[in-house]
């Protein structure tokens, strides 16, 4: 065994030579050996060798070199000039902008023109970049004019390198010379937002600050300066001006990581110096920010106050991190940390002070000393997590420990909320069955752990009914016979969502048994006596109480007298004899009652919030859903359950609404008459001003509640809402019959939603039964006098005749016909008159085969004139497919050819089509 691992270790050594070698090798070859891009790169530089001329305001010409600095006043236009020579071909110009507006003329042609004065939020100057203006070799031998404009003297009268050439050419020309800093930018913020993320995970795994984090920002705000300096930022991001704003904001607010990390390493020694050092650069950011929004100063000329902040905040932080090291550490790490931080100390005061000497800096120093001091901390940090390793990991294990059983609880915990805020009268069920659970076990004399796990059964004794649909479980009324079996099935359901959880004794079968009677009559394996788990009894007595003890949405918490008489009446059928004395003994002495009270002001722990806002928020989403899309109104269940549970929490007055003749004018009318009528009613209803809760109960039906109204506010909104009505319908000719019908009643909080409703219909029924067209309450018809049969028979034979007025003849179809056509055969016999029937019929033209559309279409004009033509004593019907029928009552027989000739005459005017031939044969209806 030994030699096979000396083995090992020396292929192991060996490995790490040869990679060194060969690493060598490589760097060897790119310093030493030969350029190869030589064949990929133009031989000729694209830098522009022509003469260019400085025209100065005075009319005279300077010749200048490139590049230069030149005394212009900040807000003066430089402008430069040359000739292109007569054999110019290149493709372009281009010149960086030092925070310059620039404009490149060809002759007189304004060709290219840079300026973000209309783009940016703020500042003075345009940010810089490479401008490039488009040539071809129809530009030889005229003048190139470029004007240069910027409202700063740090750079007012600069002029920068200027290439010529095809733009490809031009930006690898300036890649080869500044792509290397831009790599190594890049770098840095990869390792800085790497050393951010390698610090948090650090801290979070030993529970401890480590000063990596910090590091990784002033390493991220200084790549973020190299990249705002970047000569190929434009190319880098869409935005470039926000770029190079944000790298002086990074200078402004280094300090901040900087005082952050050197109080990490110093253990909080100096954090109060830090903390007024930290105001006073975060004082200078807002100011220069202030100016520069207010387009003052630009960042460039307040920078300098920032660079005093960041010079003096490293020379106090190395002079605080020599005393500390000197005094409280030995190890050769933190010695190789000061080391770095002068590096870096050295180097961003040569980045400093050339930003005012060279226009082109690229902040390749900071990088530099960015990279060293990151080597630096690396090597501490290791050293530093090889001593709390140990100690980390006995403490991690207890964490661990401690944060699974955390876990487990919040889960059952958050499970029985996901379960309970599909209903808000069932929230925090779960929670108080667990606590009465766990108070009944106690007095049971069990132990911690008995009872800890009957509270974690109690949690989930529930979890089924995520398997049954809201519209039963929130049912404000009586639940059928097949909705109430299906509810039965949430036992059977939760058992089988809980088989695989191991960790909770008894868990599935005090789910599936919790609603088992002692005497055997219980769901849904019909156990008694002991086959049910203890744990499973307590939990029946627990839920009951709950049950029995909280509001619903269809009544009202019962008192204390009547649940303890529930519990005594059920002891031995429903509940275990033993356990129901121990619970109301726990009622008698006060234990639920204080109990109760201790658990109602707990708040949702985090979780548990989160997953019940998140199922009400899909709720409410649902809910939008569940609208009738013609009234804009809840649908029934809807609307029936909002009503429910306004009624427990307030008075108010309960309407029943109906729509009288809405069948009429959809069978004389048509659905679109009666869809427009429901809609009108559905908008007068949710434009009451008041607090209202409204929906459609299905055809011509509606409900409405006001709450916190007293009958004479409620009858003012009513009657204004039938005269409103009135007023929309009496000007359509197709649904003026149309009125409205209410039944109400009064209603308080401890009344019955199911019972409401049905003495708001019997009110309703009442009003329809004498006239329809009004309304009365429910108290009202109970005490009305009933002795004046002949005005209600008035009333009745008015509604009748309101209800059933028609305009034109009486059109029935064919087997409503034949029943009129007896009874009015029956009356001729017996008053000796004398009726006719006639029948239409509709002839095609000889030679013509026409559509099945045109048919229809005059069958419906035949119809039309038919029913214009005729009297309201006349019934028609269409008997087939190109024929009508009319009983004609009591004309005399000469009459009738004018009464065809009508109708015949009104059917031309509406049929175009000279297709169809109306004839028409009568005769008398005899016996």
């Amino acid at each position: 065994m030994r030699t096979q691992k000396y083995n090992l270790q020396g292929i192991k050594v060996f490995f790490y030579i040869l990679m060194i070698a060969i690493l060598g090798w490589f760097l060897c070859m790119q310093f030493f050996g030969a350029n190869e891009q030589g064949n990929d790169v133009q031989s000729q530089s694209p830098v522009y060798t022509g003469t260019f001329y400085w025209e100065k305001e005075d009319g005279s010409k300077q010749k200048i070199n490139l590049p230069g600095n030149y005394e212009i006043k900040p807000g003066h236009t430089m402008i430069l000039s040359t000739t292109l020579s007569e054999d110019y071909d290149a493709t372009s110009f281009a010149i960086r902008s030092s925070l310059q507006d620039v404009k490149f003329y060809v002759g007189d042609e304004l060709r290219t023109e840079y300026s973000t004065k209309d783009t940016r939020l703020a500042g003075k100057n345009s940010a810089s970049r490479y401008i490039f203006c488009p040539t071809t070799y129809r530009d030889a031998g005229k003048t190139l004019r470029i004007e240069l404009t910027t409202y700063t003297s740090n750079y007012s009268g600069v002029v920068n390198e200027i290439y010529c050439g095809s733009q490809a050419e031009i930006w690898q020309y300036i890649y080869n010379d500044y792509g290397i800093s831009t790599f190594i930018a890049f770098f840095i913020l990869f390792a800085g937002i790497t050393s951010i993320i390698f610090g948090s995970a650090l801290k979070f795994t030993y529970h401890t600050t480590f000063s990596m984090e910090y590091l990784g920002w002033c390493m991220v705000m200084g790549a973020t300066w190299m990249l705002g300096e970047s000569k190929i930022r434009q190319i880098l991001i869409p935005n470039a001006s926000s770029l190079a704003s944000l790298c002086f904001v990074m200078i402004m607010l280094s300090p901040l990581p900087l005082l952050f990390y050197a109080d990490s390493i110093q253990n909080g020694k100096h954090r109060k110096l830090y903390k007024y050092i930290g105001c006073i650069a975060l004082l200078n950011f807002a100011v220069s920010s202030i100016l520069y929004l207010a387009k003052v100063k630009d960042y460039i000329e307040t920078l300098p106050v920032a660079q005093c902040i960041l010079i003096c905040v490293f020379i106090l932080v190395f002079i605080h991190l020599c005393q500390y090291i000197r005094k409280y550490s030995h190890s050769r790490s933190d010695y190789f940390l000061l080391f770095g931080l002068f590096l870096v100390l050295v180097c961003i005061a040569i980045e400093s002070i050339s930003v005012y000497f060279v226009a082109m800096i690229s902040g390749i120093f900071i990088g530099i000393g960015m990279i060293v001091l990151l080597l630096t901390n690396i090597v501490r940090t290791i050293h530093r997590i090889q001593l709390i390793e140990q100690t980390r990991h006995q403490k991690e294990l207890d964490i661990e420990k401690k944060e699974n059983k955390k876990i487990t609880l919040q889960m059952m915990q958050s499970l029985s909320t996901t379960i309970e805020a599909k209903d808000e009268y069932t929230r925090g069920h779960s929670r108080r069955v667990a606590q009465y659970a766990a108070l009944v076990a106690k007095s049971l004399g069990w132990t911690d752990q008995e009872i800890e796990n009957i509270k974690s059964c109690a949690y989930l004794h529930d979890i089924g009914k995520i398997g049954i649909p809201d519209q039963i479980l929130n049912k404000p009324g009586q639940l059928t016979e097949d909705e109430f079996s299906l509810i039965k099935q949430h036992t059977i359901i939760g058992q089988d969502i809980l088989k695989d959880i191991t960790i909770i004794p008894h868990l599935g079968e005090v789910t599936r048994s919790h609603h088992e009677h002692y005497d055997g009559t219980g769901y849904p394996d019909g156990l008694k006596g002991n086959e049910i788990p203890i744990q499973a009894r307590i939990i029946a007595l627990c839920d009951s109480y709950d049950a029995m003890n909280s509001k619903r949405i269809y009544r009202n918490a019962l008192s204390f007298k009547q649940i303890k008489e529930e519990i005594e009446k059920n002891a031995g059928t429903q509940f275990d004899p033993e356990i129901t004395q121990i619970f109301l003994k726990l009622m008698d002495d006060g234990s639920l009652f204080n109990l109760e009270h201790e658990i109602i002001p707990v708040q949702e722990n985090t979780i548990d919030k989160f997953i019940s806002d998140v199922v009400s928020t899909i709720k409410n989403q649902e809910e939008t859903k569940n609208h009738d899309y013609l009234t804009g109104l809840p649908v029934r269940s809807v609307g029936q359950k909002y009503i429910a549970i306004a009624m427990q929490k307030t008075t108010g007055c309960l309407i029943f609404l109906d729509m009288d003749n809405l069948k009429k004018i959809n069978d004389v009318y048509g659905h679109k008459a009666g869809d427009r009528a429901l809609k009108s009613l559905g908008k007068l209803l949710l434009d009451i001003p008041l607090d209202k809760i409204t929906c459609r109960m299905g055809g011509d039906e509606f409900l409405l509640f006001l709450p916190k109204v007293n009958s004479e506010q409620a009858e003012k909104i009513l009657a204004q809402v039938i005269e409103q009505f009135k007023g929309i319908v009496e000007n359509d000719d197709e649904i003026h019959f149309a009125t409205l019908s209410a039944g109400m009643l009064m209603t308080t909080k401890n009344d019955n939603f199911e019972d409401a409703c049905s003495k708001a219909d019997k009110a309703l029924y009442y009003v329809k039964q004498n006239g329809k067209n009004n309304y009365s309450f429910y108290n009202q018809i109970q005490h009305k006098n009933t002795s004046n049969n002949t005005a209600d028979l008035k009333q009745i034979a008015k509604s009748l005749q309101t209800s059933g007025s028609y305009t034109g003849a009486l059109s029935l179809d064919f087997r409503e016909f034949t029943r009129h056509y007896e009874y009015i055969h029956q009356l001729m016999v017996r008053n000796h008159s004398c009726c006719y029937l006639v029948m239409v019929t509709m002839e095609t033209v000889e030679d013509t085969l026409p559509y099945i559309e045109k048919i229809e279409e005059a069958l419906t004009h035949m119809g039309e004139a038919i029913h214009k033509n005729i009297r309201k004593v006349d019934v028609c019907t269409r008997y087939s497919a190109m024929q009508y029928l009319i009983i004609l009552s009591q004309p005399t027989e000469a009459e009738i050819p004018n009464i065809m000739t009508r109708i015949f005459m009104q059917y031309y005017k509406l049929q175009d089509s000279q297709n169809f031939t109306p004839t028409y044969e009568y005769i008398a209806m005899k016996d």
